[in-house]
């Protein structure tokens, strides 16, 4: 078993506020360097649904698909399968639940995992988004604090 990637952190909203920054709002915090175009002008969609989509728009309507919700409980919790840049059979798990640190504070706790499904190359891939994740993280406190 290939040891997951497990982040804790604390955002300075409430509880339901985090939710929405990560879900509804993603489009205003995701960096252009984390889509597949690269583009700066991308729309990032993440449907609010178990089944929904996780994707990026091109300004000339090419869609790249990266992922499918697979857990939806609003504010405290969401699962997602993920393959950007791969192929959907290649998908790892995020879960996230958000959870609420009393005086409008929610502690957020990430887990990425399933890199086995990626065979050889999991642990090279696991490595590369744990870096992913600390570039990706920032945007969204950011977002998240300023309401």
């Amino acid at each position: 078993m290939i040891e997951p990637i497990r982040l804790t952190f604390e955002v300075d909203c409430p509880l339901d506020h985090a939710f929405e920054v990560w879900t509804g709002r993603i489009d205003q915090w995701w960096p252009a360097d984390h889509t597949a175009s690269g583009e700066t002008d991308t729309t990032v969609v993440l449907e609010g649904r178990r089944g929904g989509r996780i994707c990026e728009r091109t300004t000339t309507g090419i869609e790249h698909d990266w992922g499918e919700v697979t857990i939806w409980e609003p504010p405290t919790r969401l699962g997602y399968l993920w393959h950007l840049r791969r192929d959907r059979t290649d998908a790892t798990e995020v879960e996230i639940q958000f959870i609420d640190a009393g005086d409008a504070t929610t502690r957020v706790e990430i887990e990425h995992r399933g890199w086995e499904a990626l065979g050889a190359d999991g642990e090279q891939w696991r490595d590369r988004n744990r870096g992913g994740w600390a570039t990706l993280l920032p945007p969204f406190v950011a977002a998240a604090r300023s309401r």
